[in-house]
């Protein structure tokens, strides 16, 4: 990365140097001060005062204008904003998540009802385990609009990130939803496998004919309107209607056997066959949402090659403290201290510090210290 140039021109406007590139900051030409460096904003303004030692600090926000002010203190105080717009929820917008999470509800729960009554009346337990992953969906559903709803509330100085993990909180529990339905199918196929009963594969089937079609509109909705890749909590409620549309599938490849060769156990063994197919996605669901929850290193990052990258910019000495954690689906999080040499423009380190994280690493929403060495910090446990 070409190292930016400090010659630009500079205005004396009360001893301090007001650089003219943007992102930066108002510096003292003496050592690195307190400042906010900011990136990717209609404007960025920081306002620094010399001391003993001091700190740099760069923070990313969502806003189209922000001004940070930090002062001559041993410390600085992280002000964190919301980054909107990589990958996750926020590619597609909240909108379109809602539109088809409520088209996805409506016709779920409409199909619920039928093949409830449909298995009952045909004694299907592949009907009626299709029947019971839609109600989980129905039930997964509803809670994922219900995170859609509490994400976009604003932060607070009591919640300064919002409410954006009500969205992990909520995957988290579909994911387990799924799981315990599944586990609980799996035991009643397992105790009809000795003695299946006699099931009416016609009905059966034309009921998981319209349940299929039903939980194939339902994903469509989901894939078209929301981002069921990169977000969490889109990707639970659609692995839900995906499991569904399995369990549809199961329900008519048993009710063709039954009907064509008496094979009646084909309904209980479909059924364990759809069902494990559902817990291993329940399973990645659950360990990804776990991984949020401990603020785990995004996937697709390498800490290790993110330091490695810092150090090559010139007049770095070290980084350490480096964290880098998702909050939501697509809102990734990133804070360092950067140790540079005695006489470096930390202002300049700082910007392309700011340009190296976002656009190799695809992070917007940084925190960076920037340090001299008369810096000193007490035993850090993490």
């Amino acid at each position: 990365m070409d190292k930016r140039n400090d010659k630009g021109t500079d205005d004396k406007v009360g001893g301090a140097t007001h650089q003219k590139d943007p992102g930066s900051a108002h510096i003292h030409p003496d050592a690195c001060t307190h400042a906010h460096g900011h990136g990717g904003h209609d404007e960025g303004h920081a306002h620094g005062h010399p001391s003993d030692h001091s700190h740099a600090n760069a923070h990313e926000h969502s806003n189209d204008r922000f001004h940070g002010h930090s002062h001559g203190h041993g410390h600085s105080h992280g002000h964190h904003g919301h980054h909107h717009g990589i990958g996750g929820h926020h590619h597609h917008g909240r909108e379109g998540d809602r539109r088809g999470l409520t088209i996805a509800l409506a016709i779920t729960a409409g199909i619920m009802v039928l093949e409830f009554v449909g298995g009952l009346l045909t004694d299907s337990l592949a009907l009626l385990s299709d029947s019971g992953h839609m109600l989980s969906d129905t039930s997964a559903l509803a809670l994922s609009l219900a995170a859609l709803w509490f994400a976009s509330r604003p932060a607070s100085a009591k919640r300064t990130y919002g409410f954006h993990r009500f969205e992990i909180l909520a995957a988290l529990f579909n994911g387990v939803a799924l799981f315990v339905i599944a586990g609980f199918i799996v035991y009643e196929a397992i105790g009809r496998m000795a003695s299946p009963p006699e099931v009416a594969g016609g009905p059966m089937m034309a009921i998981a004919a319209v349940g299929l079609l039903a939980n194939l509109a339902s994903a469509w909705a989901l894939t078209r309107q929301g981002d069921v890749e990169n977000n969490v909590n889109m990707r639970s409620a659609y692995l839900h209607v995906l499991g569904d549309a399995l369990g549809s599938v199961g329900a008519i490849a048993a009710g063709i056997l039954m009907m064509a060769f008496g094979w009646y156990i084909a309904d209980p063994i479909i059924s364990i066959v759809v069902s494990v197919l559902i817990l291993r996605s329940a399973w990645l669901v659950i360990t990804q949402t776990v991984h949020v929850l401990m603020e785990g290193t995004p996937a697709g990052i390498d800490q290790a090659e993110v330091k490695a990258a810092l150090l090559t910019l010139d007049g770095v000495r070290d980084v350490h403290d480096l964290h880098i954690w998702t909050i939501t689906s697509g809102l990734d999080s990133f804070s360092c201290h950067i140790l540079v040499q005695d006489g470096v423009q930390c202002q300049d380190v700082l910007q392309r510090a700011i340009t190296l994280i976002e656009g190799r690493f695809g992070i917007s929403h940084s925190t960076i210290q920037v340090e001299s060495g008369a810096i000193r910090h007490g035993e850090i446990p993490v």
